[in-house]
């Protein structure tokens, strides 16, 4: 399974880190925008990607990039490697009693006042807005062996519910924090064998983890891939669902495939839980000829409907536009929601566009990106006193091949058709990478 050439275009790595302030900006910034956007993906020190695979691409090392805004104005944009034992051993630099031996390359959350960037299984690390890294959550005490780079913030608690899957036993724990970040819950749960879980829902009152076709094979270490993980024909799909703060886990068996992202789940009033995913047929599957990955298919959106009642789950495509991506406003987290935003994937080595889906009526909206241009994943901020789930902004990153730059567009997302709100060019290369968040303005002026 080959990408396009890693060190070029809009997946290429950038080889230093910079500060820019009095960045140029197109249109009107909202006024009420205050506060950092902030990117996570790999990036090697030496600025260059050895392989040529996504399973090359994956484990490198993080690096931060982030946008900070005051008052409608785009003040500054940064990035930074996270300060990892890694980063001090390559850089022959002695790393102090704070440093964590984990790579979290993949996501940014906001939880009890902290900034985190997550890791695929491994212990979140505390940055601040300005990208210094701080180590060691001291007000996440739980998950001591580290965490899904996916847990779900409840908006009505405040509590971060997580798991942490892993290829050495005990291969599956499930955890809830509290508001402050204390651990309240640690539950591990029996698996047949080791999953490769990435993502996770809740509801407002049970949670729901993926046991599915991709597992793990350790022979493939010796044949020079760098994870250890492939689709498996033997193994069972099958949906997790277990009470928020703990109890016995029911699995309920459905087809074979595999879920990278979760876009939102909601209890019904029938006490079934309805569940939205960007969902494959199969992934990471290996060519028995080639003995190297194929092409994977491009993913769909996909409702389960889980009826503990009834002993069932009922499945169902709900369109045939690829996508990946999704985000909400996280407000509905665990909610019944009727919007969601999305990165179009034309193909696999492509990124282009950001779709809006009306749940309710069907209807979708598009913002398109010409090619060969590619766009990062829409977060979603919503205005301080909204009137609707939709009142709010869009901001993604925009690769730009001609210039080899980048630029963060901002959107009404209540009406993609309509052209940004505004642009803010960078002058300068953000990588594609994985995920991101918004850092509100009160926590970025605590951490500035």
């Amino acid at each position: 399974m080959t990408m396009p050439d890693l060190n070029s275009g809009a997946l290429a790595p950038v080889a230093d880190e910079v500060e820019v302030f009095d960045l140029s900006v197109t249109g009107n910034i909202p006024a009420e925008l205050t506060g950092t956007l902030i990117r996570n993906g790999p990036n090697p020190f030496s600025g260059r990607f050895a392989g040529e695979d996504v399973l090359s691409w994956w484990p490198e090392a993080a690096m931060l990039h982030a946008i900070s805004f005051v008052d409608g104005a785009a003040r500054v944009y940064r990035n930074r490697w996270v300060r990892s034992a890694n980063w001090h051993s390559f850089h022959n630099i002695d790393a102090d009693q704070n440093t964590l031996d984990t790579n979290p390359n993949v996501n940014v959350i906001c939880h009890a006042g902290a900034v985190l960037a997550l890791a695929e299984g491994g212990l979140p690390v505390q940055i601040t807005t300005s990208l210094k890294t701080l180590g060691r959550s001291m007000c996440h005490s739980g998950f001591a062996s580290g965490m899904t780079a996916h847990p779900k913030v409840d908006p009505g608690t405040g509590e971060l519910v997580t798991f942490r899957s892993d290829w050495a036993q005990p291969w599956l724990k499930y955890g809830v924090l509290d508001a402050t970040g204390t651990a309240t819950l640690e539950q591990e749960i029996e698996l047949h064998e080791p999953s490769m879980m990435h993502d996770m829902a809740i509801t407002e009152s049970r949670s729901i983890l993926m046991d599915l076709n991709v597992g793990y094979d350790f022979s493939m270490l010796e044949r020079g891939y760098r994870i250890p993980i492939r689709w498996q024909e033997t193994r069972q799909s099958r949906l997790g669902v277990l009470p928020r703060h703990g109890g016995d886990i029911r699995w309920f068996e459905i087809e074979p495939c595999f879920i990278q992202h979760v876009v939102n789940a909601c209890d019904s009033t029938d006490n079934s839980i309805v569940l939205d995913v960007v969902r494959y047929p199969w992934y990471f599957k290996e060519d028995p000829d080639t003995r190297s990955m194929a092409e994977n298919p491009l993913g769909v959106l996909w409702r389960y409907k889980i009826d503990p009642a009834r002993n069932r789950v009922t499945e169902a495509q709900l369109d045939d536009q690829h996508i990946e991506l999704p985000r909400i406003n996280e407000s509905y987290t665990g909610r019944a929601n009727r919007y969601f935003y999305a990165v179009e994937q034309p193909t696999n080595e492509e990124m282009r566009g950001v779709i809006r889906y009306d749940l309710t009526s069907g209807a979708t909206q598009h913002h398109t990106i010409n090619a060969p241009d590619q766009n990062s994943e829409p977060v979603f901020i919503p205005r301080a006193q909204a009137s609707s789930e939709d009142d709010g902004w869009l901001l993604f990153s925009v690769y730009q091949a001609a210039s080899e730059t980048n630029e963060i567009r901002i959107l009404d997302a209540s009406d993609l058709s309509q052209p940004p709100l505004a642009t803010v060019q960078l002058n300068r290369r953000i990588p594609a990478g994985f995920h991101g968040g918004w850092i509100p303005g009160e926590i970025a002026e605590i951490q500035s």
